[in-house]
């Protein structure tokens, strides 16, 4: 079954128009290169796989002579493995003319890539997608999508068992060959999978790199480059704290999420949704599922996304601007979701107008008469930036 990517296919055309370089970023295997695809058939397209000999060679002898004669439409992909190109890049998006655009496929953010973030500095328009969405494959995969994450080939599996192999080896091809390769450091695989686990069990929760490093045995240093490379590879979100200047105690440590919850399951031994309804981790993992789903279905900025906890126990989930107001998120896996004393805390502390709770049920609805607190369905995430 082919599933409708058009809101991503319409951000390349935006890129295309806007600049001469298009950066099309996310995790190994959720569909860049399928997505590219669609382009391929237009004439004058040219396309470099770096992960090909030939390719890989022709740009690595002669990248001038190989880049410099081309007119139309350029695509490179798996660009994080040939950072020496990037320089290239700038002096050729720089030619008063525009003979070429680029469309650069890459599983690495820019600050994990040497040189990228400054050369194309002004010259790049930034695309992040993730696997598969709600809003891409609809409210009745809702089970499916949270208990298998969004990679396709684990969502689109014949059964729960063959998605469930396909995470696993996804996870450990990725810890040998894919993550050193990205890193350009030299990673040990056994301690990255001894911290998948450490994660996927504190995953949703406050923790600092000092605590993960003393229950790994490694230093503060190892697990925070770690951490880094985890974050850039878009395998990990790292959650702030919302910082604002009110008189308390105000919790400043990040959390800490796996950003496919597909992944977290495999990592956490849930093999059915039946076991993720009645695991321990279930709320947690329901609280990362809705946030990378809000970020991607409302087209919100990751980096303007936060977590709000104060010692005396309010707490918000998500903290961020929607329509140029600072707005409050709490995820609750219940059929009616509720409001807690510690919310309105929360919201008073922030002076929030709205603060929605996600929930699974089929309706959204305010939960009071001045719509302060409104109950969210997950299938209404899309629209969040249309609410009044």
């Amino acid at each position: 079954m082919t599933y409708n990517r058009s809101n991503l296919l319409k951000c390349i055309e935006e890129g295309f128009r806007s600049a001469p370089v298009t950066l099309l970023l996310g995790p190994r295997q959720c569909g860049k290169t399928t997505l590219a695809r669609h382009f391929e058939t237009r004439p004058n397209t040219h396309w470099f796989d770096l992960q090909n000999y030939l390719d890989r060679s022709r740009l690595e002898d002669n990248p001038m002579g190989t880049l410099g004669p081309l007119r139309g439409w350029v695509v490179l992909d798996e660009i994080q493995t040939l950072p020496v190109v990037f320089p290239l890049l700038r002096v050729l998006a720089d030619r008063p003319d525009l003979p070429a655009r680029f469309l650069l496929l890459g599983s690495a953010s820019p600050h994990l890539i040497r040189h990228s973030s400054e050369t194309l500095a002004g010259r790049n328009y930034r695309i992040e997608m993730s696997g598969f969405t709600g809003s891409e494959v609809g409210i009745s995969e809702q089970s499916r999508l949270w208990l298998r994450g969004g990679f396709p080939r684990s969502f689109v599996a014949s059964d729960d068992a063959g998605s469930l192999k396909w995470r696993r080896d996804f996870i450990s091809d990725f810890l040998q060959r894919d993550l050193p390769a990205i890193a350009e450091l030299r990673l040990n695989p056994a301690h990255l999978r001894r911290l998948l686990l450490l994660l996927a069990s504190h995953h949703g929760q406050a923790v600092n790199a000092s605590a993960i490093a003393r229950d790994l045995g490694v230093d503060f240093k190892t697990v925070q480059r770690y951490l880094d490379v985890l974050e850039g590879a878009y395998l990990l979100r790292i959650l702030p704290p919302f910082s604002t200047n009110i008189a308390k105690r105000v919790r400043k440590t990040p959390k800490l999420y796996l950003r496919d919850t597909g992944l977290l399951h495999a990592l956490l031994g849930l093999e059915t949704t039946q076991q993720v309804d009645t695991s321990g981790r279930m709320g947690f993992s329901w609280e990362g599922f809705c946030l990378e789903h809000l970020i991607a279905d409302a087209g919100l900025r990751g980096e303007d996304c936060f977590h709000y906890t104060v010692q005396s126990g309010a707490e918000l989930d998500l903290v961020t601007t929607v329509r140029g107001a600072v707005t409050g998120f709490e995820f609750k896996h219940g059929a009616v979701p509720k409001i807690t004393p510690s919310m309105r805390v929360a919201a008073d502390d922030l002076a929030l107008r709205r603060v929605y709770l996600v929930y699974p049920g089929p309706d959204s609805y305010p939960m009071e008469p001045d719509g302060r607190f409104q109950a969210l369905a997950w299938k209404d995430i899309p629209t969040v930036a249309a609410r009044p």
